[in-house]
């Protein structure tokens, strides 16, 4: 098992830039593909973008292509999500996400953290 731990939620104008981090502990941290997803008021999870355990593969959400960027330290079990050109859209529930084996773009991951909010103002 993986434990997870979000931060760098925030509130920031559309336009604007956030960078989340999450910090793993437990399972090794290179035996895990990682994932960022989001979750809207009324409506379902989503997928935003995801990183191989070496970090040479990446995915990203059409939504988010060209603005975010996935990013991984596995000598110090960390992965983040850089955000620039931030949109009201992009307003969510963002989640870290863990799966041992290869990446995925779906929910299929293993370990999730608590989340940490974001709010983009228009």
């Amino acid at each position: 098992q993986v434990q997870l731990v979000e931060s760098g939620g925030g509130l920031v104008q559309a336009g604007g830039s956030l960078r989340l981090s999450c910090a793993a502990s437990g399972r090794t941290f290179s035996d895990n593909a990682m994932g960022w997803f989001r979750q809207a008021p009324g409506k379902e999870r989503e997928f935003v973008a995801v990183i191989s355990r070496g970090g040479r593969t990446t995915y990203y959400a059409d939504s988010v292509k060209g603005r975010f960027t996935i990013s991984r330290d596995n000598a110090k079990n960390t992965v983040r999500l850089q955000m620039n050109s931030l949109k009201p859209e992009d307003t969510a529930v963002y989640y870290c996400a863990a799966r041992k084996g290869p990446v995925v773009t779906s929910l299929r991951y293993d370990d999730w953290g608590q989340g940490t909010q974001v709010t983009v103002s228009s």
